[in-house]
């Protein structure tokens, strides 16, 4: 079968670039347009595909963890954003983290040699009215593409705050202090951690309240909601005291081998009254992200604030955390759960913009649009995935949720259609859990024949 047209993937972040991906590997070409470096974003520092902004970690790798079965699925799937990753993988305790400057940067050389995918840097300021189109735009939609959406759906966009960590140089941290140690030992050593006293943390604590933001431009003001799972440190210590202590730096299961066996009676003292973490950020550690850390306060008062932490007194920063708009459409109304718009079938979207949370996430929507706008173009019938799988579930969920409260989504097991009997222990049943995904991925993929290129049967 000839395609006449190519398919238009406007976006190359993770979502995009997975999306252009499988549609040339289903032997359809396919333009991919970039804006950068023609035009940044407020949240990139590279004119790379698919850069990582707030992190370098894809979640828990486990597979009876949510990210790490969606990490199982989308392997099974052949997807090159997961495939890329464990490529170029580094040390991260029990999570799936990369070295993201080569991970960008390869898939960005690999895309660009692919046959079949032309890469244009343009920025692109409407929807094309013709042939079919992925729209992978993200969070960061420009205000031309995002106004001639909204004028094709009749819908405002919604929002919400997104914020970016502090990079830390190695060689600036004082290991004499700093401990490297996973939770519970589980897994590498991976996590170099900051321990403190009650009395440091306190006034760790009240110095961070203290501590004065960047001013967010009015329209961003006006609009400002925070997503809860990545909330600012400054806005989780405002809600109290102990806030952080439950959170980003909880002590639970972190023990400084140093000082002895942990599980010593007599060594109960010695354990920290909280944890600062950091995670490193490439194969070499030489950056380290502080986990948990987003943050919008100014650069000179998180210089200021964090070198408070013991270990990091010194601290050189690489990358200063930031803060942005996000934006996302409201999915329940106009998408179906193979990601079309319901109101113009060849028009897909994926990522970040259509409501899911997290780098996995946006991959698996850029793998379900780019494989179905290939099915479109060769005259096959667009796929959605069992709602037993992680993928399916979430797809399910942002295109059937109400539309009235909805909000962007992470990969979770809530989503799940709960399993034949009850099970009370969580580990096994995140278990069963996934080995209902698993199998039933299997049987889905032997059915509508996945990861078979597509032309030769069209």
């Amino acid at each position: 079968m000839t395609i006449a047209e190519p398919i238009r993937v406007i976006g190359g972040g993770l979502a995009g670039t997975e999306a252009a991906w499988q549609i040339a590997q289903a032997g359809v070409p396919v333009i991919l347009s970039e804006m950068r470096p023609l035009r940044q974003s407020p949240a990139h520092h590279s004119d790379h595909l698919a850069e990582l902004v707030c992190s370098n970690s894809f979640g828990a790798q486990s597979s009876d963890r949510a990210s790490g079965l969606l990490h199982a699925e989308l392997r099974r799937l052949g997807s090159i954003i997961i495939g890329m990753a464990d490529q170029h993988s580094v040390p991260a305790g029990g999570a799936l983290a990369v070295d993201r400057a080569v991970f960008s940067q390869q898939l960005t050389e690999t895309l660009a040699n692919h046959p079949l995918i032309e890469l244009r840097r343009e920025e692109l300021r409407s929807i094309p009215t013709e042939g079919i189109t992925v729209l992978t735009t993200g969070p960061l939609t420009s205000p031309d593409l995002a106004d001639d959406l909204h004028q094709f759906t009749g819908i405002e966009y919604m929002s919400f705050f997104d914020a970016a960590s502090p990079i830390v140089v190695g060689e600036s941290i004082n290991y004499d202090i700093a401990f490297r140690a996973s939770r519970y030992d589980k897994g590498e050593a991976a996590y170099l951690n900051c321990p403190m006293n009650r009395e440091q943390y306190l006034h760790f604590w009240q110095e961070l309240c203290k501590a004065e933001q960047a001013e967010l431009k009015d329209f961003e003001r006006e609009t400002a909601k925070f997503f809860e799972a990545c909330l600012p440190i400054e806005e989780m210590a405002r809600r109290g005291e102990d806030t952080m202590r439950y959170g980003p730096l909880k002590p639970v299961g972190i023990f400084d081998a140093r000082l002895g066996d942990y599980r010593d009676p007599e060594n109960k003292a010695k354990r920290p009254y909280a944890v600062v973490q950091l995670r490193q950020e490439d194969k070499a550690g030489q950056l380290w992200n502080m986990v948990g850390f987003q943050t919008n306060l100014r650069w000179g008062e998180q210089k200021r604030v964090f070198r408070l932490i013991p270990g990091l007194e010194e601290a050189e920063f690489v990358r200063m955390g930031v803060m942005h708009r996000n934006t996302f459409i409201n999915a329940p109304e106009l998408l179906a759960p193979s990601l079309q718009f319901k109101q113009r079938s060849q028009l897909l979207a994926a990522g970040q913009l259509i409501g899911t949370e997290g780098y996995t996430a946006a991959a698996a929507g850029g793998w379900l649009a780019g494989t179905n706008a290939a099915r479109i173009a060769l005259g096959q019938q667009p796929l959605q995935l069992p709602t037993t799988t992680m993928m399916g579930a979430l797809f399910d969920f942002i295109s059937s949720a109400s539309p009235k409260h909805f909000q962007p989504m992470p990969p979770n097991f809530g989503i799940l259609p709960e399993l034949p009997q009850r099970i009370r222990s969580k580990q096994e049943r995140y278990g069963q859990y996934r080995d209902r995904a698993l199998t039933d991925l299997a049987t889905w993929m032997q059915t509508v024949q996945v990861n078979q290129p597509l032309h030769q049967s069209a």
